[in-house]
């Protein structure tokens, strides 16, 4: 029973990634125009994340046995595991927030390795500083760059010379299917990861399957979080998608054939909010969607781990007292989140006011 019930919710989580980070990756090419469709753009993603999958295997390891002791992993663990995880994501996908599932994922695995007090702490380490490293270098990498396209004043250039308008959606749509290969590759880990390290599947048979229901969700429930992405944060010329593009889609690329899982939806719009700062400057971060996004990304990892946590301490160690404590916690992180959500869109309803006034 436990095993159906737990490849049922891995599927059901991996539909979530699909509508989450997955989706996200054609946000560019949509954004900018060079795909005006939202449905091909789902299309397409969802065909180029179920190859990428494919080579997932060496992140499916680390989700697997390379966080917590694997004579831990059972299938009682996986389901908690998945749970945890999918819940984070769904409230997130509900929101329409971008919310990365290897930090969802990872944390629900933190969780219950802390619940037996069993952690490989280097690798945790190791995956923490990989998850603040690369977005950040992603935003100054994308920042830099527009803010000297705009010195030598090459958008111009590419207005004037329509012939080469052509050749920006083409390589537009390479660089994004480029990044949903990416996330292929490196998402399918965190649907089928606790199903491989429980014994369940094999890792090439997991990420085949994973990678379909991930672009299944792509395909249908992703549509959300590509306006998002897409429109919801900065205008974006094909120039800026490309680079945008290629430099989420590379450094997720080389993360996952290391085993790294990384938070390509960070990475993605870290760089999107790079280039929003080079054109726009600091006014960017007062959009209500930015701040309300890195909430989500800050408090999402804590909250899985907290509900993994409690789950292992009611099911498994029968320790009640501990389980009331985490859900006191997360209904009090819950109401932290959503007071500092109310104050910034008073906050901004002032700013516009005053303006206004002025």
């Amino acid at each position: 029973m436990f095993t159906t019930i737990a490849i049922i919710i891995a599927l059901f989580f991996a539909m979530n990634i699909g509508a989450s980070g997955a989706a996200a990756t054609m946000g560019v090419a949509y954004g900018s125009g060079a795909i005006k469709s939202k449905r091909k753009a789902l299309l397409i993603c969802s065909l180029f994340i179920l190859l990428g999958s494919y080579f997932g295997t060496e992140v499916v390891k680390t989700i697997g046995n390379g966080i917590i002791p694997e004579d831990i992993a059972s299938v009682k663990i996986a389901v908690i595991i998945l749970l945890a995880a999918t819940s984070t994501l769904f409230f997130a996908n509900l929101m329409g927030i971008p919310l990365s599932t290897s930090e969802v994922t990872v944390g629900a695995v933190v969780g219950v390795g802390v619940a037996y007090q069993a952690l490989y702490i280097s690798s945790i380490l190791e995956i923490v500083f990989f998850w603040v490293f690369v977005p950040v270098f992603s935003f100054f990498i994308t920042y830099i760059i527009r803010k000297w396209v705009m010195t030598q004043k090459r958008r111009e250039k590419f207005k004037k010379k329509q012939g080469r308008e052509k050749y920006l959606v083409f390589f537009l749509l390479i660089a994004g299917c480029f990044e949903a290969f990416s996330a292929g590759m490196n998402n399918v880990a965190n649907a089928v990861g606790p199903l491989v390290g429980a014994g369940v599947i094999s890792a090439s048979f997991g990420v085949i399957v994973g990678g379909a229901f991930i672009a299944l969700g792509a395909l249908l429930l992703g549509g959300r979080v590509l306006e998002t992405n897409g429109k919801k944060i900065t205008a974006l010329s094909k120039g800026e998608g490309i680079m945008i593009s290629l430099t989420g889609g590379g450094l997720v690329f080389v993360a996952s054939l290391f085993g790294l899982p990384i938070p390509l939806t960070q990475v993605t719009t870290s760089s999107i909010i790079g280039v929003g700062t080079a054109k726009q400057g600091a006014g960017i971060w007062q959009k209500s969607i930015v701040f309300q996004m890195v909430k989500v990304w800050v408090v999402s990892p804590i909250f899985s781990l907290m509900i993994s946590y409690g789950l292992v301490k009611l099911t498994i160690q029968d320790d009640w007292y501990s389980f009331f404590v985490i859900i006191i916690c997360c209904l009090a992180t819950l109401g932290t989140v959503s007071l500092a959500q109310n104050s910034s869109k008073k906050k901004l309803k002032v700013t516009s006011a005053e303006r206004t006034t002025l």
